[in-house]
């Protein structure tokens, strides 16, 4: 069920004001798309960089964005698309269920930040990639 592109939900997150500097609130055990705990890890991407493709098979992404601006594009079986740009302007979470192909650009310099709060910890056997240029998406379109 998770592989339609109406699956991904989106959460608004907090920002505290605090004197010295913001804090982003990212995830809560309320969180009522939260499918459980497996690992939490970081990815940075450059401005104008773009990673993917991939699938994953049984993980549940749930996507924050910190630090700068990324544009997330996906892709679904049935071939809908969907995009949305997170980060410092756009401050959400967004929870990707599996069999989703998803691919992200960095929009800032000189790079952001990408945390993953994963339902199932990693496991090279469960993901799918594709080269960049094997999914045909209009990237520059999206500016």
């Amino acid at each position: 069920m998770g592989n339609n592109i109406k699956n991904i939900k989106k959460t608004n997150l907090n920002i505290f004001k605090v004197p010295g500097g913001d804090v982003l609130h990212a995830i809560h055990k309320a969180d009522p798309y939260l499918r459980g705990f497996g690992e939490v890890y970081f990815s940075k991407i450059n401005a104008g960089h773009i990673k993917g493709w991939k699938r994953h098979k049984r993980m549940t992404l749930n996507l924050v964005v910190p630090v700068g601006n990324v544009l997330f594009a996906f892709i679904d079986s049935e071939g809908s698309t969907s995009h949305e740009i997170i980060g410092e302007n756009n401050y959400i979470k967004l929870m990707v269920p599996p069999l989703i192909w998803f691919s992200f650009k960095g929009i800032d310099k000189p790079y952001s930040l990408i945390m993953n709060f994963a339902d199932i910890p990693h496991d090279p056997e469960e993901v799918e990639r594709k080269d960049i240029n094997q999914i045909n998406f209009n990237w520059e379109e999206l500016k």
